[in-house]
């Protein structure tokens, strides 16, 4: 489907007087303007997940798999789980028991420097 617009008024004044749209550059660091807040977005929601480990198995092994199985993962005993907000690795900790309910305890964060580096 092909859509087309008229587009007359974009690089000047259009026949009824309006003027053109002008756009912030958005390559402009938002960084430099004092009147930035992360007030806005801390009650947004997020999903936290804890990794254990992983493997890779072919499909024929998973449709064997049935209760009672093991599947061996790529990561030892006692080593740290992986911490994930959204999907990007943000630190590394332990598993506790609270209250008969499993919990982690952050072993190492990872900086929002370096954070910021693995999004690129």
């Amino acid at each position: 489907m092909n859509h087309s617009f008229d587009t007359h008024g974009l690089n000047g004044a259009s026949k009824n007087g309006e003027q053109p749209l002008e756009f912030d550059n958005l390559n402009e660091s938002t960084s430099d303007k004092a009147d930035v807040s992360l007030d806005m977005i801390l009650d947004v929601p997020v999903t936290l997940a804890m990794e254990v480990g992983r493997t890779r198995i072919s499909i024929r092994n998973l449709l064997q798999l049935n209760q009672g199985s093991v599947v061996e993962l790529d990561r030892a005993a006692g080593e740290p789980l992986d911490v994930f907000v959204n999907g990007t690795l943000v630190a590394h900790g332990e598993v506790v028991v609270i209250n008969e309910k499993f919990g982690i305890r952050l072993t190492d964060v990872i900086s929002p420097a370096e954070r910021v580096r693995k999004l690129r």
